[in-house]
């Protein structure tokens, strides 16, 4: 990436020119202000060091065990239902989470959960989340049974796909924000990282540490719907910018993030959960499209970043990037100079699946991961790596360095104070969710600024009453008076939905994912919120009772519509 290695470069000539001029200075004069008579820190008692000191004396099976996480069954860390226990037993030949995190002395844990309009559910086989209260019960009792092993004195790392629109993991109980296609809607990077830290924040309050997210794929593919409304745009600049806030907020709150899916995910149309998408861009082209959002994201101090499931033939065609060293060793971290935790992504999605699971395991590893998530068949990928270092298939530096950078990140986060669980749902929070979603709604045909006049019937493609709801008492309380049938319609189409789920005649269409289906639209009015979450239905009443305009602008370009009609020089 020639315009990135130039920016480094100069940037670290600029560094050592600032601290030669420093070292040939004369010394500063003594401050006014007393010395501090505060602790000072030992090089020895720094995360990386505490790290590097643990690795070194963890036996072989802790070393392995730090590099995995699985997901397990149930609620609850020991106390599971009979259908829970079962499925643990096949899945890692144990009862509950806690004895899987004991058994194979396991480094983290994701919490996974079933949603009907989930474009990635096809790998997610229970639920862990019912609510909030749950999940932070869950969480105490993994890292109880953490702190019993020989890596006990760094935390679990506890991680979720908590992106927010139809990826959202933790629905009840907490903040909702809008889907990242919203937020780049709304094109303010300030908003979006307010709304992130909030929900770094109430994360970190229910002992998730780290969140898959956010989506660094810039969308150049329209026909991609297992990244559509997750990515913030079309536009790399406008995409890094949306990135690198939410990173921020997110890591203010107290949660380490995670850009996937690296190098980039927006220009295929292919779903990696089941095949090999190809990445058929240059590798200028992938420089200028695809990498800017993940260096904008490590800029802004990203601590792990996920490889993907991608076979990026510019730089190693046929190998999938999870296995691929020329893309996570020599790209990622030689060229763009990433530091941190790299981790896979789904290792029991069909493009990690061609191996069996010790060998993945090991070419993972071998290939620059840190992290293997979701291992398919964990006993085979536990065995497999401990195989693959005694016969040296998976050198024993190699798996030291991945597990003293799991570690560093594990005494980071422990360094940081949970926050109360009082902040969870917070008016607050409510409220900088709120922002940004009444940001996002935008207006693609149709004057803007007409309130609608006389009764209004809100309908919706099937599966999308909850929404509908949301939005019909949204209207009620801004004054609109809505009734069951007749009046002036509103028709809601969301994520799946197909030309036929259009309503012909309704007076105004809503787009609740991506925008792209306004175009076989009929009606003189068009609106997007790009989520159907709670907030974006209180943006969208607020505009349709003319009580607020429609600011956003399209972040993906729709066929025949500008990015809004309320602003003339947006096309």
């Amino acid at each position: 990436m020639a315009g990135v290695r130039l920016r480094t470069r100069t940037s670290l000539l600029v560094l050592l020119l600032a601290a030669g001029c420093q070292s040939s200075a004369p010394a500063p004069a003594p401050s006014a202000s007393p010395p501090s008579t505060g602790p000072i820190a030992s090089p020895a008692d720094t995360p990386a060091a505490r790290a590097a000191a643990l690795a070194a004396k963890l036996p072989d099976e802790d070393l392995v065990g730090q590099v995995l996480m699985p997901y397990a069954y149930g609620s609850s860390a020991t106390d599971v239902t009979p259908g829970n226990k079962a499925g643990n037993r096949q899945l890692a030949g144990v009862d509950t989470p806690a004895e899987m995190v004991a058994r194979y002395r396991l480094g983290g844990l994701i919490l996974v959960g079933f949603s009907a309009d989930d474009p990635t559910s096809q790998n997610q086989g229970t639920t862990n989340v019912d609510n909030a209260p749950q999940v932070r019960g869950l969480t105490t009792g993994l890292q109880a049974a953490h702190a019993k092993l020989a890596a006990g004195s760094a935390p679990l790392l506890i991680g979720t796909d908590q992106e927010f629109g139809v990826v959202t993991r933790i629905k009840t109980g907490v903040t909702a924000l809008p889907s990242a296609m919203g937020a780049g809607a709304a094109g303010d990077p300030a908003l979006t990282e307010a709304a992130w830290r909030a929900a770094g924040t109430e994360l970190a309050a229910l002992g998730v540490n780290v969140d898959f997210a956010p989506v660094a794929d810039v969308l150049g593919n329209a026909g991609s719907t297992v990244i559509g409304s997750r990515s913030y745009g079309s536009d790399p600049t406008q995409v890094s910018a949306q990135v690198a806030g939410a990173v921020r907020g997110l890591q203010g709150g107290g949660v380490a993030a995670t850009l996937k899916h690296f190098p980039g995910h927006g220009h295929t149309s292919g779903d990696s959960h089941n095949a090999l998408p190809g990445l058929v861009q240059s590798r200028a082209g992938l420089d200028r499209g695809d990498l800017p959002p993940f260096v904008a994201g490590m800029g802004a101090g990203a601590k792990l970043v996920m490889s993907g499931h991608l076979d990026v033939r510019a730089i190693d065609p046929g190998t999938p990037a999870t296995f691929s060293r020329k893309v996570l060793t020599d790209l990622l971290r030689g060229q763009l100079g990433f530091k941190g935790v790299v981790i896979t992504d789904g290792m029991n999605m069909a493009p990690a699946k061609r191996w069996p699971a010790g060998v993945a395991a090991v070419r993972a590893l071998n290939a620059g991961n840190d992290i293997l998530l979701m291992p398919d068949k964990l006993p085979e990928a536990y065995n497999g790596l401990l195989s693959g270092l005694r016969v040296g298939d998976l050198s024993r530096s190699r798996l030291v360095e991945a597990v003293t950078r799991v570690l560093t990140l594990k005494f980071e986060l422990a360094g940081q104070a949970a926050p109360d669980m009082s902040t969870v749902g917070s008016a607050a929070h409510r409220d900088a969710a709120a922002r940004l979603a009444a940001a996002a709604v935008t207006q693609l045909r149709g004057a803007c600024g007409t309130a609608l006049r006389g009764p209004v019937q809100v309908t919706a493609a099937g599966g999308r009453d909850t929404a509908r709801g949301w939005l019909v008492d949204a209207l009620r309380a801004a004054g609109v008076q809505v009734v069951e049938s007749g009046g002036t319609v509103v028709h809601l189409v969301g994520y799946g939905d197909e030309a036929g789920d259009l309503r012909k005649g309704a007076a105004v269409t809503v787009a609740m994912d991506t925008p792209y289906l306004l175009a076989k639209s009929d009606s003189p009015v068009l609106l997007a919120t790009y989520s159907s979450s709670q907030p974006s239905m209180a943006g969208l009443a607020a505009v349709l009772a003319g009580k607020a305009p429609a600011k956003g602008r399209s972040p993906v370009p729709v066929t025949g519509l500008p990015r809004s009609s309320c602003a003339p020089q947006a096309g």
